[in-house]
């Protein structure tokens, strides 16, 4: 099992690690990830492995087995051979926005209070699918009152619960098509809070920013009809 330095600190940009596979596909498996896996709608993290007399640019990273991070390679690149101890180093403005719109997106869920059916994170925009047989009267009230929400400087904070206390809270699960990865025997909870006021609490494995003004102004997009009860709501990033 991979030690997943992600989840300690999403922060943390350049992280050393030993080579403990190499996998069939060409991927390679630390024994630390600083680099995110794709999963819950968020894109893997992408940057560069050196080691003595080596380095491999990293395009992605994927989840394995249990928690196991595989990091696949950009096409050519040249592999460190099995125990060989590489510097990561993450592309840390790529992943920062991810952040910012990963936690733009839980905002919106706040802002619109319908069951969420998808989504997806980008490093420029991000979308929610809701549950919304009908289309929002007001989308300009409604960024409105994302970007207020933003520019309180809103506190992000997680704790950690077992699957049984999920199971007795299962309305803490907001997405309807995506649940919390389960297994390990505890679910990690990410908390908005304003002071001691509660803006937001959900199960999430993704990396956020610790303050919402880290994220900056978000601008509204489409509202597209996605089936006859789905409408997918998009927000982008303006800086």
């Amino acid at each position: 099992m991979t030690e997943l330095l992600f989840r300690e600190d999403a922060y943390m940009r350049e992280a050393t690690g030993t080579v403990v596979e190499l996998t069939d596909q060409g991927g390679v498996v630390l024994d630390r990830a600083l680099y995110y896996p794709t999963s819950g709608g968020q894109p893997g993290d992408s940057g560069e492995l050196t080691w003595e007399g080596g380095s491999c640019k990293i395009a992605t990273a994927v989840k394995a087995e249990g928690e196991t991070v595989v990091l696949v390679p950009a096409d050519g690149e040249t592999l460190p051979e099995v125990g060989t101890e590489v510097t990561q180093t993450l592309d840390w403005d790529r992943r920062h926005r991810h952040m910012r719109v990963h936690t733009a997106l839980h905002l919106l869920s706040v802002v619109i209070p319908l069951p969420v059916t998808g989504g997806q994170i980008g490093a420029e925009k991000g979308r929610l699918d809701f549950d919304m047989p009908d289309a929002p009267e007001d989308k300009e009230l409604l960024e409105e009152r994302l970007n207020d929400l933003i520019s309180r400087d809103l506190t992000i904070s997680e704790e950690w619960i077992t699957d049984a206390d999920l199971d007795a809270n299962p309305g803490l699960v907001k997405t309807m098509s995506v649940q919390p990865p389960r297994g390990s025997g505890k679910i990690r909870l990410v908390r908005i809070t304003d002071g001691d006021s509660q803006i937001d609490l959900q199960p999430c494995g993704g990396t956020h920013v610790k303050s919402t003004a880290e994220i900056g102004k978000m601008r509204f997009g489409k509202v597209e009809k996605k089936g006859a009860r789905n409408r997918r709501v998009s927000i982008h990033l303006t800086e």
